[in-house]
């Protein structure tokens, strides 16, 4: 009997629902794709806004900063008020912003509005994830996870080439006026097909908690964006990480004193949910670092424009696309401490294979790197958000989402930060400036890679010099950074063999059949593991 029930306790329209979910993804990971290869153009005075490189920093930076401190906070409101309209009013201040910063005339103008973005994109990530655990019975989820995850390859594979094309037909505002038509087809798609879900018992609204870890979030992410400008000794960056880090201390015994916290830290108790969320920080510091020192690699050392730079990153979607969706399977047969760190164990390989590229390193082995990064990738982030999500029952479902997005935002920010200033302290270290290189054009030189370029111009007779010095020291970083990305890696590979579960014995037949009350039980029994 019980069998019988079990596929009704999924939405009979779930399939359609999480297309357009993916819909929904899309946009938000396709902005950041496209923008990686819209830096150079944005910082031409001619066919740009002539932005600085702090400028150019910022405007993918003021995005990081309000998403990864409003993620959680957007997760706890969906909860509260609704997940399809947290989705819906999401994408609409997405689409908005993108407007706005389509038509910027001036860098200031562009980070503005990209912060903006960041505030639509934190209401919307975390609803689609909480979305698909409510809709889907705990049997599927995994596999739905799976195509969510894949979603995410898909937005890397099609972000560089589509930016790479409207790059060279259009002007550079393209790259975000592209964002509104998918917008608008993804928010009348959610209005027609997706159900509203909320907590129904949300009880209090946190105010306090919800304060704290926005005031804590956004001073370590401010922290983790300083240190990788300044420096990690500079005041501004120590001294901000370490309010942050005072802040979210306070915000978790106070989490802990109170009957209705807005995140119930005991959580972190449960080591399937603090391992996972712990791998899933720990791979987008490796992975995001990496692939910030590799788009400056190909753009600068290989010289290839955006089109083509954009084509070497399908690699790392396809490895996505094609090992994301099957990766439930592989976890139901081996049991996900097996798979993650497999997973882990090719992701550190890619990472590791950037310290044998040099400057005329066959290309082909830069995009076999990407593909066995992506597949690595592929079988790590499905079950790891899967483990989260398990977690929670499902009205709290945009709780443990935000959690997961707000680590993986975190860890990428932290990598690009952190590997950034490596790459910018062993780069100016290793420059040698030629002797007809004087002044504010040899500091600009040392300033980074793309700094060098652009005087090389201007260099006359030392121009060839200048560019394989700046060439040399620039892939020397690259290798340091490559380093410190597979340790961080490995670290990961470390935590789940300590700590995630082995193969689990197979469901008994009663277990199997439960109806829809077995979802909260079998999430309670995991909250209690």
């Amino acid at each position: 009997m019980e069998t019988q029930a079990q596929p009704q306790t999924g939405h009979p329209r779930r399939w359609a629902i999480l297309g357009v979910l993916v819909i929904s993804l899309l946009v938000v990971v396709l902005d950041n794709t496209v923008l990686n290869v819209a830096m150079s153009t944005i910082a031409d005075p001619d066919r740009g806004l002539g932005a600085t490189q702090s400028e150019l920093e910022w405007s993918i930076n003021s995005y990081t900063l309000v998403f990864a401190g409003l993620l959680f906070t957007a997760g706890i409101l969906a909860d509260r008020f609704g997940r399809r309209l947290s989705l819906i009013t999401g994408l609409t201040v997405f689409g908005i912003a993108s407007l706005i910063s389509a038509y910027a005339t001036s860098p200031d103008q562009l980070i503005a509005a990209r912060a903006l973005m960041g505030l639509g994109a934190a209401a919307v990530m975390p609803a689609t994830l909480s979305i698909i655990a409510n809709v889907f019975d705990p049997r599927e989820r995994p596999r739905a996870i799976g195509v969510w995850a894949g979603a995410v390859g898909l937005a890397v594979a099609i972000g560089p080439v589509l930016g790479g094309v409207l790059l060279e037909h259009f002007w550079w505002g393209s790259v975000f006026l592209i964002n509104v038509p998918i917008v608008i087809a993804g928010v009348t798609l959610v209005a027609i097909l997706v159900p509203e879900s909320r907590d129904p018992k949300p009880g209090r609204i946190d105010v306090i908690g919800v304060l704290l870890s926005i005031v804590g979030l956004t001073l370590l992410t401010y922290g983790v964006i300083k240190g990788g400008e300044d420096g990690f000794g500079e005041l501004a960056a120590w001294s901000t990480l370490t309010a942050g880090l005072l802040v979210l201390v306070g915000f978790v015994l106070y989490e802990r004193r109170i009957s209705y916290p807005s995140l119930d830290v005991r959580l972190f108790m449960n080591r399937q949910f603090s391992a996972s969320t712990g791998i899933i920080g720990l791979v987008f510091f490796a992975a995001m670092g990496s692939m910030f020192f590799g788009a400056f690699y190909l753009q600068m050392v290989r010289g290839y424009g955006p089109l083509a730079s954009g084509a070497l990153f399908v690699p790392f979607a396809l490895g996505q696309i094609i090992f994301a969706p099957a990766s439930s399977s592989m976890v139901k047969r081996f049991g996900p401490k097996a798979v993650s760190t497999v997973g882990l164990l090719l992701v550190s390989l890619s990472l590791a294979t950037w310290t044998f590229i040099g400057v005329d390193t066959p290309i082909a082995l830069v995009a076999v790197a990407f593909f066995v990064q992506g597949v690595g990738m592929a079988n790590v982030m499905p079950p790891a958000t899967e483990a989260i999500m398990a977690t929670l029952p499902r009205e709290k479902a945009g709780v443990g989402s935000a959690v997961s997005n707000t680590i993986r935002q975190l860890g990428g920010a932290l990598g690009v930060a952190v590997l950034g200033a490596v790459v910018s302290s062993v780069y100016r270290s290793h420059l040698t400036a030629p002797a007809g290189l004087q002044g504010d054009a040899a500091d600009l030189a040392r300033e980074s890679i793309a700094g060098a370029y652009a005087v090389a111009g201007q260099a006359g007779p030392a121009a060839p010099a200048l560019l394989d010095s700046a060439n040399a020291a620039f892939v020397t970083a690259m290798h340091y950074a490559a380093i410190g990305s597979t340790v961080f890696a490995l670290l990961g590979v470390l935590v789940a063999v300590l700590w995630l579960p082995g193969k689990r014995p197979a469901a008994a037949p009663s277990e199997a059949g439960a109806a829809p009350a077995s979802a909260e039980k079998h999430d309670r029994e995991l909250a209690g593991a």
